[in-house]
């Protein structure tokens, strides 16, 4: 691969080379730098609806029978303006998976109506949060959930999470599957329905949902297997239970993260749909986290140092891992560039501020000349960054900037 197209592959309109400056959602970066300070991550939420949109359309061309919903993770990115603007665009519900993150969709303008609750290893206080919204969904992901949640709540609806024991993940990436060969904490397994379906009658509980996620960042190479999944599912539960209206395929939708990677084919994604459910009467839920928010984002980093160790050059930065975890504990790469694009391309490193031997953000990054530069940039930030920061080595501070749609 050449070092021109290593920098080239992530560029769209909103985020781009123009001369020698970088831009993103119509600002110079540079500028963005200067008026937010470092670090920060900054959010378009123009980027976020045109994903919202072409998810949408997507879904639309799929021609589900009974319809679809689309309910965005927050998980993935909680921060409450963006929330706020999520729910005043009316493109989605949300996803929760926690009382708290209920709470902040509630107090971001969501009711418990646009909200569906899917979480493991529930306590009795959890359980007890969640029956005072009237309205709200949840997904039981247990038995031990069945049985909690029927003993308060004997007589309602409820949705089933369960583990067809197949998985999806971008590269077949173990770290980012939520089934498959080793046994998962999620979901319920064909061995455990029976007892399951046993526990929802025992609490006159009516089974109207089937939920799975099976993993996450998966592209058009995994798409074979997420038919799998589907089909395993519809034959192993979905068939097994006759009150269901609504199935949830789960989020895990990816986007690219280096030149190998290629963007989701959703006309192909959509076409696996429309086979399962164009002749149904069932409601799809789809919850996408990554593929609405991850490349809306970026991270504003400061520079603190540059030299070269043994055979390796170093740039340092005023942030590490703990801000944004990913890269570091599931080898998803947040490219990083320049706000300023000048002189030939060189291979640097960048590290940043947490003394872990993991605090690596970046290897061998094609960079331009950097001096005079105060400051790099990492793309694909907007997803399980700020949303999974800690506060390691006391350096946890960071801030989070929305840019409005301009076209609103």
């Amino acid at each position: 691969m050449s070092e021109d197209n290593s920098q080239t592959w992530w560029q769209r309109s909103d985020l781009e080379y123009r001369g020698e400056d970088l831009f993103f959602a119509g600002s110079r970066v540079s500028s963005l730098v200067q008026r937010f300070g470092t670090p920060s991550f900054v959010y378009s939420f123009a980027r976020v609806r045109d994903n919202l949109e072409r998810l949408h359309a997507a879904l639309a061309a799929a021609e589900i029978g009974g319809g679809y919903t689309v309910l965005y993770a927050m998980k993935a990115n909680r921060f409450a303006p963006l929330l706020t603007s999520l729910q005043q665009s009316g493109l989605c519900g949300i996803d929760a998976c926690s009382p708290r993150e209920v709470e902040l969709a509630l107090s971001c303008g969501f009711s418990p109506q646009q909200i569906s609750f899917t979480a493991g290893s529930l306590s009795s206080h959890d359980v007890h949060a969640l029956a005072r919204y009237e309205g709200l969904f949840v997904d039981c992901d247990s038995l031990h959930a069945i049985d909690v949640w029927g003993s308060l709540k004997p007589g309602s609806e409820i949705g089933l999470r369960v583990n067809p024991a197949l998985g999806v993940s971008r590269a077949a990436n173990s770290k980012l599957q939520y089934a498959g060969a080793e046994t998962s904490k999620f979901g319920i397994y064909a061995e455990q329905f029976d007892d399951a379906l046993a526990l929802a009658k025992k609490h006159s509980l009516t089974i109207s949902k089937i939920h799975f996620h099976t993993g996450c960042g998966y592209l058009s190479a995994e798409l074979p297997q997420w038919d799998r999944v589907i089909a395993t599912c519809m034959d192993t539960f979905v068939a097994r239970c006759p009150d269901i209206r609504t199935v949830n395929v789960g989020g895990g939708l990816g986007v690219p993260h280096s030149a190998d990677d290629g963007q989701l084919d959703l006309a192909a994604w959509s076409a696996i749909l429309r086979k399962h459910f164009n002749r149904t009467r069932l409601r799809v839920e789809i919850e996408p986290g990554e593929y609405l928010v991850k490349d809306c984002g970026i991270l504003l980093l400061g520079k603190t140092f540059e030299e070269t160790k043994q055979a390796t050059r170093f740039v340092g930065v005023d942030a590490g891992f703990n801000l944004a975890p990913e890269p570091a504990f599931y080898s998803l790469p947040f490219l990083p560039l320049a706000p300023k694009r000048r002189g030939s391309l060189s291979q640097r490193t960048v590290v940043g501020n947490i003394n872990e031997a993991l605090d690596v953000w970046y290897r061998d990054a094609w960079l331009p000349d950097l001096s005079g530069q105060d400051s790099l940039v990492l793309i694909n930030a907007g997803a399980y960054s700020a949303s999974m920061a800690s506060n390691h080595c006391m350096r946890g501070e960071l801030r989070e900037f929305l840019l409005p749609d301009a076209r609103e």
